[in-house]
C-alpha cells in the first residue's frame, strides 16, 4: 500500500540524527507496549507481516504524528478488536466484560526465553529455480498494490542489478492477508542514486534493496 510509512526518497523530514547510546525503550510503557505485541503474536491469530500491514494502515496523519511504539499499540488495539480478542471498551476501562476468546498458543515464562532465542525464521523450500542470477540486470514493476507489500515506492518502474540471491522466503504480499506464505525467491538489488532521484544525486552513491522476485522483470544490460 502507499502508506504513511513509505517515506524513502521523500523531502521534508530532515536529517535521520541518530540518537547517542540510544536505550531500547525510552519509557516503561514502550517496553509493556512490546512485550504484549510480542505475547499476541505469539498466539497465532495473525502473522508478522499482519502485523506490520496493521501498523502500516493507520491514517497518514495519525502515523506521522505518533511516536515508533504509539504506532504498535494503536495497531495492536485495531487488531484485538478486529480479531473479537477484546472489544474498544474492555480495552478502554481494562476490565474484561466476559471470558475471554480462546487462542491456538499462549506464551509463558518457561518457554519465553528458548523460543525467541531461537527465532522465527522465514526461509521456506524454493518452489523452482531463481529467474535471476547476481549481476543480472531488472526493473522493479510500476505497481501500487492497495494491500501489504514490501516493495518501497521509490524504486518501482526503476532499473538495477542482482548483487545477491538469498532464498526463498515467505511472501509478506499473502501472508499479511492469510491468503498464504507462497515463499518467492529474495535478491539484494542495488540501484544507482541517479536512476533513483535523478542527475542531481550522487553518481557514486547507490542503494541496495531486498527484493521479491515477483516485483522484479528482466531488464536488458
Amino acid at each position: 500500500m502507499n502508506g504513511a510509512q513509505d517515506l524513502g526518497g521523500m523531502h521534508g523530514f530532515g536529517p535521520v540524527r541518530p540518537e547517542a547510546d540510544e536505550p531500547v525503550f525510552h519509557a516503561p510503557w514502550e517496553r509493556r507496549v512490546f512485550a504484549l505485541a510480542m505475547a499476541m503474536g505469539f498466539t497465532g491469530t495473525w502473522s508478522l507481516d499482519g502485523s506490520r500491514a496493521a501498523r502500516e494502515s493507520l491514517p497518514p496523519a495519525e502515523y506521522l504524528a505518533s511516536s515508533y511504539y504509539a504506532i504498535w499499540l494503536k495497531a495492536l488495539e485495531r487488531q484485538v478488536a478486529e480479531h473479537g480478542l477484546a472489544t474498544e471498551a474492555e480495552m478502554a476501562s481494562g476490565v474484561a466484560s466476559g471470558p475471554g476468546r480462546p487462542v491456538a498458543r499462549v506464551l509463558t515464562a518457561d518457554i519465553l526465553e528458548p523460543r525467541f532465542r531461537a527465532g522465527f525464521p522465514s526461509d521456506r523450500p524454493a518452489q523452482g529455480p531463481a529467474r535471476f542470477a547476481p549481476e543480472a540486470w531488472v526493473r522493479a514493476r510500476n505497481r501500487h498494490p492497495v494491500g501489504h507489500t514490501r516493495l518501497p515506492r521509490y524504486v518501482r518502474g526503476r532499473r538495477g542489478r542482482v548483487l545477491r540471491v538469498h532464498g526463498a522466503f515467505v511472501l509478506p504480499d499473502t501472508n499479511a492477508l492469510k491468503a498464504g506464505e507462497n515463499p518467492d525467491w529474495l535478491y539484494t538489488v542495488a540501484f544507482d542514486a541517479t536512476e533513483l532521484w535523478g542527475p542531481e544525486a550522487d553518481p557514486n552513491q547507490q542503494v541496495m534493496v531486498e527484493m521479491f522476485e515477483r516485483y522484479l522483470d528482466p531488464e536488458a544490460a
